[in-house]
């Protein structure tokens, strides 16, 4: 099945999210009420609201976009590369109107797919869900509400689900993924769970946009295995 994709028309993605505040006591007071009522669902008897909002951020409702990586795969002289660009900002709604113009562009190319790990469940609804919330219109791509299972798989590619095959009780880390595969793993720097971290303490954004292009270039590296196609060398990623 995934044979019959032309690689070139699908546009890969990341995103990386934090908190919306740096800490719980920056919330409103009716903000921290509904966080300790969402976070009473997971914590345990020893922790307080305070101590596990660190966590806050990979909800949508919680959580902002601080960098959208997105890269495609085209051939130069016989050999592929991967172009990857992102789009990352303080200010949420500016970096959501710079991702949504370049796909709109690319969509322009007709049957286009976009491809996330785990984009199902995460990626591809906290982009629509934070358009709305900044009053952005949801990108035609990504406006699934009420689609059919079938017509969303058609559109938004997921190598998690892809793996699973069916089976549906657990999940497998892009890591994970790249490890069997033998697929140069992105996480020699930082992880997800470093992430509000560095932006909220060391104020380093850079190094989060940098991990965030790393997770898209391992992520086309990915599907080609999945297409059964050799890993490109580390010289085929160009940054935009």
């Amino acid at each position: 099945m995934l044979d019959n994709i032309n690689i070139e028309n699908v546009l890969f993605l990341d995103i990386e999210t934090v908190p919306a505040c740096s800490s719980f006591d920056k919330l409103s007071e009716k903000m921290q009420k509904l966080w300790t009522k969402k976070a009473s669902h997971f914590m345990s008897n020893e922790q307080t609201p305070s101590e596990v909002y660190e966590r806050a951020g990979i909800y949508s409702e919680f959580g902002k976009i601080i960098c959208i990586s997105a890269g495609t795969l085209y051939q130069k002289k016989g050999e592929w590369k991967c172009r990857v660009k992102s789009y990352a900002n303080h200010d949420e709604k500016i970096l959501l109107v710079e991702f949504i113009n370049m796909l709109e562009n690319f969509c322009k190319r007709g049957a286009v797919k976009l491809c996330a790990h785990n984009g199902q469940e995460f990626d591809f609804p906290y982009i629509a869900r934070r358009c709305l919330i900044n009053g952005i219109q949801i990108p035609k791509i990504l406006d699934i509400a009420g689609a059919k299972p079938w017509e969303v798989k058609d559109l938004l590619l997921d190598t998690l689900q892809l793996w699973k095959f069916g089976d549906y009780k657990h999940f497998t880390s892009l890591d994970l993924l790249c490890a069997i595969f033998d697929i140069p793993t992105p996480k020699d720097d930082i992880d997800g769970s470093q992430v509000a971290g560095v932006y909220y303490i060391e104020n380093n954004l850079d190094r989060i946009i940098t991990y965030c292009e790393k997770d898209v270039f391992a992520l086309t590296q990915l599907f080609l295995r999945y297409q059964g196609k050799t890993i490109l060398p580390p010289e085929a990623l160009e940054i935009a």
